[in-house]
């Protein structure tokens, strides 16, 4: 069998370094190599045990899903590759370095585009929902018919959400969620399938506009890290695999280990749209995403975050009626603070608020977890997922209807926080609070719960509403719907910061130190840091979001002592379903005693080796059959032997891939 030089340059560019996403690659190699074509499923499949007889309960953690394989990292230095780069001159350097920095260009300007047309729709369908239930709310008072108002919310709740799990549901399930632990997974060497294609972005898009329109308690800012990776995926390939479209450019770019870089800027990219935090994108790669950096990658990144932050602002702006201003750097707006001054012996009470926004997200990820478990055993089916979708946007109606309806709560209407005061019950130039707390989505609501004057809610209303939204929060986190955590998140610990500072108030009273929207702060920050474990990315997030470097120092002791006393009690919220999806992604650590493991322990069976001298039709007869993207060789000796041994050596398929096809030349 003879091989041209053209078939393998095509062989170097779609074998050794194939999106491992790519359908449309593996099949033309797999047709010249004469290989059957074996397809990846989206829903993980059974966890397997190393014990034949041992039967692993679904939901189980620490269990391992052995159909999980990882990317290709390393350059596969052999003849054909080393004869393809001797014929690349100078000039090809540079037009790959420019090409490089245009994608991050466009990452950081289409990521940005994805991020206000979800903003728009989410504020255009709001406003007219709000206002129909206001109008309602309004009228029935007087005509006694509030069952008409509850038909419209439910309605205007229950329709979006059916729609939006639907889609994930049958179209593309890994498209539910932030997408925050399958990005983290694949930036970590774990190939997720369909995590970065069109059609996950779609779904992704419309089905965070439905969650958040039908009232769940989720938000947008984190499936904009999610977008951000899979806009980066798409240009720096320069084709589509759900289009079945290939346009023949950055043919260079198509390796493991360029994706990957491009796909961090994609991510910092959507944390710099989401909250206007350029630098705060870029140390979220670092911290929470990839395990592998360098120096000009800092700054391509960095570049990207600019770029789109710069973007979102500008459109935004315009938007909202002040073009050129750029005072709408992120989705999520705080808002102007007048003042975050604080005395030193404060810091002794942020430090208490992080211990308790730790337990309480604690709290959170394990009741999240155990209804996880739940669901991953009996709710199982599609039409089960929908359902439970369906009956949580049915209790996102009925509770805060419930809350509006009983709760007359009432304040002058010229201190109104929101754009649809309801007045319900309470007199001729008043409003409910409670009504403006609930009618207006998420970000609006934290935006309130840091910039109201003091008293503007009772201790009744605000234990309540925290209680019932933590629950709410727990719940929708995990169903078959696209929404991040970040809001609800913050929505929480803002609340029951607000809660602390009044509790102060009445130890305190007249204590001139004590400003509500503060410990509204910190108490979202405190709640946020407890349930997602970040730090450093976090407080620069925060800090780039309040624009007040000086409350930089309370923040960061907040957000420590938060994951310091989370990590105590439950792991983090991300890595739970990392672990229940049975993903093998390797912590930043080692487990205790991990060295007094031997392979045998850990290794599935039966295993495939390759001996030190293989013959190459043993080699494509299980690159053929197989899936794994790497395998153990070993000497001439007793696998028992071996795999109690330190000596253990690997090799890539990719490596074998074009040694096979070398050898047959």
């Amino acid at each position: 069998m003879n091989v041209t030089d053209e078939e393998r340059s095509r062989i170097l560019s779609r074998a050794a370094f194939q999106d491992p996403d790519d359908e449309i690659a593996t099949e033309t190699v797999r047709k010249k190599k004469r290989m059957p074509i074996i397809r990846e499923t989206v829903e993980p499949p059974l966890l397997e045990s190393n014990d034949d007889n041992a039967v692993v309960e679904v939901g189980s953690l620490n269990v391992l899903n052995s159909n999980f394989e990882s990317l290709d990292y390393d350059i596969c230095e052999n003849t054909l590759f080393l004869d393809e780069e001797r014929k690349k001159g100078y000039k090809f350097i540079v037009k790959k370095s420019v090409a490089r920095w245009m994608i991050f260009l466009l990452i950081g300007v289409l990521t940005a585009l994805i991020g206000v047309s979800i903003d728009v729709s989410i504020s255009e369908l709001s406003k007219i929902k709000f206002a129909k239930l206001q109008n309602s709310l309004n009228v029935c008072m007087t005509d006694n018919c509030l069952c008409i108002p509850l038909f419209i919310f439910l309605a205007w709740n229950v329709i979006p959400v059916l729609i939006g799990s639907t889609l994930v549901t049958c179209i593309e399930p890994i498209a539910g969620g932030s997408g925050i632990p399958q990005v983290k997974c694949y930036l970590n060497g774990i190939k997720m399938p369909r995590i970065v294609r069109i059609k996950t972005l779609i779904v992704k898009i419309i089905g965070v506009i439905t969650s958040v329109v039908g009232g769940l308690a989720c938000g947008k800012e984190g499936p904009m890290i999610h977008s951000g990776a899979v806009v980066a995926a798409g240009i720096s390939q320069g084709k589509s695999t759900t289009l079945r479209k290939d346009l023949g450019v950055f043919n260079y770019f198509r390796e493991d280990h360029e994706k990957r870089d491009f796909v961090s800027g994609g991510a910092a990219a959507g944390v710099a749209a989401a909250f206007g935090a350029p630098v705060g994108g870029v140390l979220f790669s670092l911290e929470e995403g990839a395990s592998f950096w360098n120096q000009s990658l800092t700054w391509r990144i960095f570049f990207a975050s600019m770029v789109s932050t710069f973007t979102l602002n500008l459109i935004l702006s315009a938007y909202h009626g002040h073009p050129g201003q750029l005072s709408f750097s992120g989705l999520l707006n705080f808002g102007k603070f007048e003042s975050l001054n604080y005395d030193l012996f404060e810091l002794a009470i942020f430090v208490m608020m992080g211990g308790i926004g730790g337990i309480l997200g604690a709290v959170f990820n394990l009741f999240n977890y155990k209804l996880t478990v739940f669901r991953i055993r009996y709710v199982n089916t599609k039409v089960k997922k929908i359902m439970e979708a369906v009956i949580a946007a049915m209790v996102s109606t009925a509770v805060p209807m419930l809350m509006i309806y009983f709760i007359n709560e009432c304040k002058p209407l010229e201190t109104d926080p929101t754009e649809n005061p309801v007045q319900m019950f309470c007199g001729d130039g008043q409003y409910n609070t409670v009504a403006a707390l609930w009618l207006q989505v998420p970000e609006r609501s934290v935006r309130a719960l840091l910039h109201d004057p003091p008293a503007a809610l009772s201790f009744l209303s605000l234990g309540l509403f925290i209680m019932v939204y933590f629950l709410m929060a727990v719940w929708t986190f995990g169903l078959s719907v696209s929404g991040g955590l970040f809001i609800p998140s913050l929505l929480i610990g803002a609340a029951w910061g607000r809660f602390f500072s009044q509790i102060l108030q009445f130890i305190f009273p007249g204590a001139g130190w004590i400003d509500p929207g503060k410990y509204a702060l910190i108490g979202a920050a405190a709640q946020l840091g407890g349930i997602v474990r970040m730090t450093i990315s976090l407080t620069i997030i925060l800090i780039e979001a309040t624009g007040d470097i000086t409350f930089g120092l309370p923040l960061m002791i907040t957000l420590i002592t938060a994951k310091w006393t989370g990590d105590f009690f439950s792991e983090g919220i991300y890595d739970y379903h990392i672990q229940l999806s049975g993903v093998p992604l390797l912590a930043w650590e080692p487990p205790p005693l991990s060295g007094n493991i031997y392979a045998n322990q850990v290794m599935s069976y039966p295993v495939v080796t390759f001996s030190v001298v293989e013959t190459v039709g043993n080699i494509i007869d299980n690159l053929s059959n197989l899936t794994h993207n790497g395998f153990p060789v070993i000497d001439s000796q007793p696998l028992d032997e071996v795999a109690q041994s330190n000596k253990v050596r690997f090799i890539c398929a990719s490596y074998l891939c074009l040694g096979s096809m070398y050898s047959l030349k």
